[in-house]
């Protein structure tokens, strides 16, 4: 059967002037594009600060709105103030203050904050980290290169057969020992391993290509 390939999604690494240009004109597609690509990234910042899944979801939206309401004073020049850099301080705003919120709650409801090992908070809540001790630079940087893995992932994946991909996606993405790949897939342990080498080569090589892409458009 043969294999339709979609257009390609625009990434997370290639913001350029045209789209912060098309957000401060409230171009409709733009929109969709910047809430496409960086929706699920805020969200996954938020949770990995240490934000429920619907605190997350209200730092998505706010910083979305924010966003709308302040992108006509950002001007965009790379040697200044990066366009990620800019839109980590929304986000982090508001996960900061999420966590306030949080705070005032548990003050208006047991009179003061509740200690992090009472048994009454929920798990989430038990993992979440004071936001003023965290390096929150950090998170941002992991939720963005996950974004670049994936990224790069579905670019390397059209350019290789459904097996050698699947190969890879056992044998390296989910640890399997390349004997048990080798079993699961009818294949002889040499063919798992040159299927292997091949993507993780072309995979090195996108994530290098589109970090240089990143360094030039972003920093």
């Amino acid at each position: 059967m043969t294999k339709t390939m979609s257009a390609p999604e625009p990434n997370p690494t290639q913001t350029r002037a045209s789209l912060v240009q098309g957000l401060q004109a409230g171009d409709e597609s733009r929109w969709h594009q910047f809430y496409r690509l960086y929706g699920p990234m805020i969200r996954g910042f938020a949770l990995k600060a240490g934000l429920t899944e619907t605190e997350a979801d209200e730092v998505m939206q706010e910083t979305c709105i924010g966003l709308a309401k302040n992108v006509g004073e950002f001007h965009y020049d790379p040697a200044k103030c990066r366009f990620k850099t800019w839109l980590l301080n929304l986000a982090a705003w508001r996960v900061k203050n999420q966590f306030t919120k949080r705070q005032r709650w548990d003050e208006r409801v047991h009179g003061q904050p509740k200690p992090a090992h009472d048994p009454d908070r929920t798990a989430t809540i038990e993992r979440a980290a004071d936001p003023g001790a965290q390096n929150l630079d950090a998170l941002w940087d992991e939720e963005w290169r996950g974004s670049l893995l994936k990224t790069a992932l579905e670019k390397v994946r059209a350019q290789f057969s459904a097996m050698q991909f699947q190969v890879f996606d056992l044998n390296v993405l989910k640890e399997w020992p390349a004997r048990d790949v080798a079993k699961a897939l009818g294949l002889n342990i040499a063919s798992v391993y040159l299927a292997k080498h091949r993507v993780s080569a072309a995979l090195k090589k996108e994530i290098a290509r589109l970090e240089a892409e990143m360094a030039k458009v972003m920093q």
